[in-house]
Formats: C-alpha cells, structure tokens, sequence
C-alpha cells in the first residue's frame, strides 16, 4: 500500500474556513475514504486542512479516535441513505428490498464510489482494541439484522437465510466495484437479490 505523502496532495492550499476541528475532520472523511485509513497521516491531514499538529491534537486526542469518528459519521451517513430509500414503500418490505439494490447499484456506480467505507476500515483496522472497530462490528450488524428483519416480513422460508444473502450480495457489489470501476456484476444486483427473494418464496 502506498503512502500518501503530503507534498503529493492536491488540497494543500489553506481554504476559507469552518471552525479549524470541522475543517479537519472533513479533510480527512475526504482522504480516509479516498486513500484508505492507513496511507493517510497526521502530516497530510494537517496539510491538506491548512492548519497544524497543535490543532490537530487540540480537535483530536489521537488519529485512531478521528478515525473512530470518521467511521461514525459513515454510519449515520448510510443509515440516512437507507431510511430514505425504503421509507416510500413502508409496508411493503419486497419493495423495500428492491429499491434498496436499485438505489445501491446507482450509489454504488456512482464515479465517486470507492465502495463502502465502513467495509475498506474492516480490512484495515484488525485490532480489536480499535475504537474504530466496534463502529464497524455494530454497523454491519445492524445492516445483518434490518435484511433479516426484511425477509421475515416478507415471510421468505428462512428469513435468517435470505438475510444475510442479501446482505452479502450487497456487501459483494461494493467489493466488485473497486474491481471494475465501470459497472461490472454490481450492475445485476437488483436482479440477483431478486432472484433471491423468488427462491426462498418472498
């Protein structure tokens, strides 16, 4: 993996301003989703920011604890997205499902996607002790729990099944798109979870 140096960032200029703690944590939201967690340093946030260490750790005990922020707002970005999304076909839970991987393969094939941030940070951070690791652990999770809860109001066969197919289908659309930055298989994912509901009779 290589390392994002700050002589080699493009947002070194000072910019016009939020308070300086908003400015860094959006400098580096941009840079940890772009250049992934570990490639990212202190020195290139400060940089990119157009401020300095002393601010740094003033807004910010420690990078892990930006990090563990960073993974948060991800988290109540997605759920934001999600609510949206399904919150037309309330009652209708199929429905629900569909335009969720509707909405997932326009997101997801988007120019600016890198994928799912909060899926890139599980590859990163393996350290348990992490305090970003528990964002991931939860969000996950809860994303297993809310398909599952899906398939059962669908009365699918074995809605435990069916949910966490669906979750690995959209986990797995995220993944492909880092591999084919064109489209590629993300493209069928509305008919593939489709198809899925049709097996389990949901």
């Amino acid at each position: 993996m290589s390392v994002v140096r700050p002589e080699d960032l493009s947002l070194c200029e000072p910019a016009a301003k939020p308070r300086v703690r908003d400015r860094i944590f959006e400098t580096a939201c941009e840079l940890f989703y772009r250049h992934g967690i570990r490639a990212v340093g202190i020195d290139a946030i400060v940089c990119a920011a157009g401020t300095n260490k002393m601010s740094f750790y003033r807004s910010f005990p420690s990078k892990d604890e930006l990090v563990a922020d960073y993974l948060r707002y991800k988290d109540a970005h997605f759920w934001t997205w999600w609510d949206g999304v399904v919150a037309p076909f309330d009652g209708a839970p199929r429905q629900q499902v569909e335009a969720l991987f509707a909405a997932h393969v326009n997101k997801t094939c988007s120019k600016e996607s890198r994928g799912c941030g909060l899926a890139n940070a599980a590859v990163e951070i393996v350290e348990d002790d992490h305090p970003g690791r528990a964002v991931v652990v939860s969000h996950k999770s809860e994303i297993r729990r809310r398909f599952r809860a899906l398939a059962s109001a669908m009365q699918a066969r074995d809605p435990e099944q069916l949910g966490d197919a669906l979750m690995l289908l959209m986990e797995g659309g995220y993944l492909a798109r880092l591999t084919f930055p064109k489209g590629g298989p993300v493209t069928s994912a509305l008919v593939a979870a489709r198809t899925l509901m049709d097996a389990h009779g949901a």
